[in-house]
């Protein structure tokens, strides 16, 4: 049995104007049982940078603390925050050693620094990929229909976060293993809002 099929999720990563935003489905399910419906799969690491996956719960705790502890000792050593792109970077090398025993999850890596806007996704061994905007989990077909047809690089984080909570709804209304509500970081260069929707299963 693949991963996915253990456990699903649905997220959604979008590169927009001003900013990222990232959200994923609260759903947390193994097989055909759901295990929670508060389930966290989006994290602020550092004051412009955040991670969401899809897969594993505790693989999804144990990365984000452990990358969140390399960005606070880089802030130490350098006096500055680490780049998006040095931490996406650094995500797939970690991911790729482990190669032989991955994490299971996908995952999404964006922020704003003094580039801009990033967005990067990986899979459990560390292909990165940087896109404008991404979906990941078992729901990722069904959004990405949506994200295909209506997003647009010159959408602001507000026209984003209606884009991506639409893309998590319809998937989740086809996806069993997706729902429960969304969490999202909407992240601009002056710091990150989290929200949280709640929805009907």
């Amino acid at each position: 049995m693949g991963y996915q099929s253990i456990q699903g999720a649905t997220v959604v990563g979008l590169k927009c104007s001003d900013g990222v935003v990232l959200a994923a489905e609260k759903r947390v399910s193994w097989g055909r049982m759901v295990m929670s419906r508060h389930g966290k799969k989006v994290f602020q690491i550092t004051p412009g940078m955040g991670l969401a996956f899809a897969g594993m719960v505790s693989d999804m705790q144990a990365l984000t603390r452990e990358v969140t502890a390399y960005a606070n000792l880089y802030r130490l050593e350098h006096n500055r925050a680490i780049t998006v792109r040095s931490m996406a970077k650094l995500i797939s090398n970690m991911l790729f050693q482990r190669r032989m025993m991955p994490l299971l999850m996908e995952t999404v890596v964006g922020g704003v620094d003094g580039d801009g806007p990033a967005l990067f996704s990986m899979d459990p061994v560390g292909s990165l990929i940087p896109d404008p905007f991404i979906s990941a989990g078992t729901g990722a077909p069904i959004a990405m229909g949506l994200l295909e047809a209506q997003f647009s690089e010159e959408m602001d984080v507000e026209a984003g976060a209606e884009l991506a909570l639409n893309a998590i709804r319809s998937a989740v209304a086809r996806d069993v293993s997706s729902g429960d509500g969304v969490d999202m970081l909407l992240i601009r260069a002056d710091g990150i809002e989290e929200r949280s929707h709640p929805m009907k299963s």
